[in-house]
């Protein structure tokens, strides 16, 4: 049989597809009905179509993902106790260095794609540029507003679907150099949050007073990777004090995940259980230098619910100005639920 003749026998007929529909659907419905009654059925892997049927069947392969994502879903709520392995639907970083050629993040605006690719796919639908505001990178508000703008027509171009926020890290000895106007531009999404760096060795003396003066500019610290510092490490609560004086803390994911050693990580995942920590975000520097691995924290706090407050609501919450939702009620903290990496 001539070769244009076998592979236009092997294309199924409109009323092939049109069947093959109509089972998928009824598995589907068959499964949803399974749920409603209380019982969790194992949702099958979605089976490889025939490379020679591909174009054929293109048309369908839409309705059957959205009704597989809605059974994942359904199928996570119907469960009291495995809903807490799944994961947050969507995610939002609010710590990154992902504009090019600013800091000691993207040298490029290829690598500034390339980690904004690296974070759709792990999850991320928003992100903040955070470019450093210290000694060593001076970066002005108007030179990161600029890049942002750039990057978001850059992201638009390449039909790259996250949203890109305004942003900065503020080291703690340069908020004094600065303006309150020339901070609050620096502000997470044009909100009153400031994204601040906190050291990674030694405890300033006034730093209760630097957070104080930027709430009386009406300004709210968001306190970056203090888990990554040596007073917090020997002492994580000296951190109490500063959090109910209204500081929010950011955990990096590597910390949680292990990538940051296993110190960091034991003192990031007892900051979490302690309620000192209010938010987790990237740290991203390039895809190969602390990757996003927003995913791979979220897998290892294994409570789904918590998860999501850290990386969702009270982001979200900060992009919106409004104050962070309650933190929702946590599996208790047991050494046992969380494997340290060695390291």
């Amino acid at each position: 049989m001539p070769v244009g003749r076998r592979d236009a026998a092997s294309k199924p007929s409109a009323d092939e597809r049109h069947e093959s529909d109509q089972l998928a659907f009824s598995a589907a419905a068959d499964q949803v009905d399974l749920l409603a009654e209380g019982r969790s059925p194992r949702l099958e892997p979605a089976r490889p179509q025939p490379r020679s049927s591909f174009e054929s069947h293109r048309e369908r392969i839409p309705l059957c993902d959205e009704l597989r994502i809605q059974l994942a879903e359904l199928e996570c709520d119907s469960r009291r106790h495995g809903r807490r392995s799944c994961p947050p639907t969507t995610v939002i970083d609010l710590h990154s260095h992902i504009l090019p050629g600013i800091d000691d993040g993207a040298a490029s605006l290829a690598e500034s794609l390339a980690l904004a690719r690296a974070a759709v796919a792990d999850g991320i639908t928003a992100i903040a540029a955070t470019p450093h505001v210290r000694s060593d990178f001076p970066t002005s508000a108007e030179r990161m507003e600029e890049l942002v703008d750039e990057l978001r027509a850059a992201l638009a171009s390449e039909q790259i679907p996250l949203e890109l926020h305004r942003g900065g890290e503020v080291a703690l000895d340069r908020l004094h150099l600065l303006q309150p106007a020339e901070v609050r531009r620096f502000a997470l999404a044009g909100s009153r949050y400031v994204l601040t760096e906190f050291p990674y060795g030694g405890w300033p003396l006034d730093l209760q007073d630097r957070i104080f003066r930027l709430q009386l500019d009406g300004l709210v610290p968001v306190l970056a990777h203090p888990e990554r510092n040596a007073e917090v490490k020997a002492d994580l609560h000296r951190l109490a004090p500063l959090v109910a004086a209204g500081a929010l803390v950011q955990i990096t994911a590597a910390s949680i995940d292990g990538r940051l050693g296993r110190t960091t990580q034991r003192v990031a995942l007892e900051l979490v259980s302690e309620g000192l920590a209010h938010l987790i975000a990237s740290d991203a520097h390039t895809p190969s230098i602390r990757e996003v691995g927003m995913r791979a924290a979220v897998e290892v706090l294994a409570d789904a619910p918590l998860a999501a407050w850290l990386t969702h609501d009270v982001p979200a919450a900060i992009v919106a100005d409004e104050p962070p939702p309650p933190r929702p009620a946590s599996l208790p903290a047991r050494r046992s639920r969380w494997s340290l990496r060695r390291g």
